[in-house]
């Protein structure tokens, strides 16, 4: 089969300029479980439409732009299904991005975004000056969006665990310590993988009381707990300290703070391990361009390159040992050991 021709370069541009509605697109099938309701087999609008409480005309539409995108499948009778991409929509699914592709549209992650401008033109997070405090601390205040949003995290968590646990040998180590852990997913799936090993996850208190739950719920809690606390302040000891896509969420200041009370936490023979996706050299495009706008207008955070992070966990009392990319994914394992 041949490639598709490029478009023109005025078509193309006028795709980007208004992806704004594939992303809206993909949120509303996901907040209204429309994949969910393909999992039987393919429907067509209308009769999604009748399982959802949608309007059908509108849904259609909404289809139809994501059929073209292989998010869904359509045949001649416009009767839409399920293909691989759309599978990630499902609730409950292994990795399903349904609660994230849900939050994106929530207004809190939504409404940043109409002034990246002023982020660019200040330097500045657009969340706290729209909201008057910073994104973690309204979640903290809004438990049904933090609800939905450390959902979010624990599918990118499970798409994680599988290449994070191939990719690093855990069994040499006591307790693995998951500094921002969420629900203990992540952890959860390295404790399974390393049956010698026990663990922790530390979280803020409404984080790591979904933790514990996950816990109990793994059968784990006697090789694990959940622990809440404040990871600027002190973090538990242990072996090795797992982060995974929390210093990206800082600026350099505030993430140095977090890497030195993890320093503080570690024995000389200790490890940090960050899951971070480490932004390779020249202008290929890569998930972490898009990210590093995310924590640009949301929390003043940033994906960092390689250098940027031998800097930064220099200047926390760590020595960066290498950087090892994980397989059929984008996230690399940043390890560093006690300088």
């Amino acid at each position: 089969m041949s490639a598709a021709p490029a478009l023109p370069p005025e078509q193309r541009l006028m795709q980007l300029v208004f992806g704004k509605a594939v992303t809206q697109a993909v949120s509303v099938a996901a907040r209204f479980g429309v994949a969910d309701h393909l999992a039987a087999g393919p429907k067509t609008a209308d009769e999604l439409a009748a399982a959802t409480g949608l309007h059908p005309g509108h849904l259609y539409r909404v289809m139809r732009l994501l059929a073209g995108l292989d998010v869904f499948t359509a045949d001649a009778d416009g009767r839409f299904g399920l293909s691989p991409v759309g599978e990630l929509l499902r609730t409950g699914v292994p990795g399903s991005a349904r609660p994230i592709a849900t939050y994106v549209c929530d207004p809190w992650s939504w409404k940043p975004w109409g002034d990246l401008a002023g982020a660019v033109k200040t330097g500045g997070p657009v969340f706290d000056r729209m909201f008057g405090e910073g994104v973690f601390d309204y979640l903290a205040k809004h438990p049904d969006e933090a609800a939905t949003f450390n959902a979010g995290m624990t599918g990118f968590s499970q798409q994680a665990a599988a290449a994070v646990t191939a990719g690093y040998d855990f069994s040499g180590f006591g307790t693995v310590v998951d500094v921002g852990g969420g629900h203990g997913s992540l952890l959860l799936a390295i404790l399974r993988a390393n049956p010698g090993v026990k663990g922790v996850v530390f979280d803020a208190p409404q984080v790591a009381a979904g933790a514990a739950d996950a816990i109990r719920a793994a059968g784990m809690g006697d090789r694990c707990r959940a622990e809440g606390g404040d990871f600027f302040a002190a973090v538990p000891a242990g072996d090795l300290v797992v982060m995974k896509n929390i210093i990206h969420d800082w600026n350099d200041a505030k993430a140095a703070t977090i890497l030195r009370a993890c320093r503080a936490a570690l024995p000389a023979s200790g490890r940090l391990l960050l899951v971070e996706l480490v932004v390779p050299p020249g202008f290929a495009p890569h998930l972490s361009h898009v990210l590093d706008l995310e924590m640009m207008v949301l929390c003043d955070g940033k994906e960092r390159t390689e250098a940027e992070y031998r800097e930064l966990l220099a200047g926390a009392g760590f020595r960066l040992t290498r950087v090892v990319p994980t397989e059929n994914g984008p996230f690399s394992l940043v390890e560093a050991v006690p300088a």
